[in-house]
């Protein structure tokens, strides 16, 4: 083993694929890029950290709902210039061709661009001041069954992605948990 640097040891830990978050303040939708979020719960509640720089942190806290789209492989330069842009400049959904869609339960909108959207409520944000993270419930999911790219990507933290590849059926070893099958 040689030594590593220890601020950059969270490349090792990247969570799961890079998503959208979307949010709605004052009739004014957003769009976020978001790498820090991790699954809490089958229900599901999904732990995601928005730092207040980000424009999405006051609408997020505000209003208390969100969208998150997951995009794919191929929207990744999208993905990756809509992170590099503030939402107070720039009206993001319009300026990288995405369509907001109607949600059903939330006022965030939906990105039909993405193969699935989640409509999110915050259950918790007593360590969003502390830590930056808010604990959302999911309310309703949506998918693009037609939509034939399906691999998402995974921030590395350095600029670099990795882009989900082979799937190994692993089923038939789920015996503890057959209900998730």
């Amino acid at each position: 083993m040689t030594e590593f640097p220890l601020d950059k040891a969270f490349h090792f830990l990247e969570p799961g694929p890079v998503v959208l978050l979307t949010t709605a303040q004052g009739g004014k939708a957003n769009v976020m890029t978001m790498s820090w979020h991790m699954l809490m719960d089958f229900t599901p509640q999904i732990g995601c950290v928005v730092s207040p720089g980000n424009h999405s942190f006051a609408a997020l806290s505000q209003t208390g709902e969100c969208v998150i789209a997951i995009p794919t492989v191929d929207l990744i330069e999208t993905v990756v210039d809509i992170g590099n842009c503030s939402g107070r400049d720039v009206d993001k959904l319009q300026a990288f061709g995405l369509t907001a869609r109607p949600a059903e339960k939330v006022q965030a909108p939906l990105i039909a661009e993405c193969l699935a959207n989640l409509e999110c409520r915050v259950i918790d944000d007593s360590l969003a001041d502390r830590y930056c993270l808010f604990v959302l419930e999911c309310v309703q999911a949506w998918i693009d069954p037609g939509r034939t790219e399906r691999r998402t990507c995974h921030a590395v933290g350095d600029g670099t992605f990795v882009v989900d590849g082979r799937t190994l059926d692993l089923k038939k070893r789920m015996v503890k948990w057959p209900q998730f099958i």
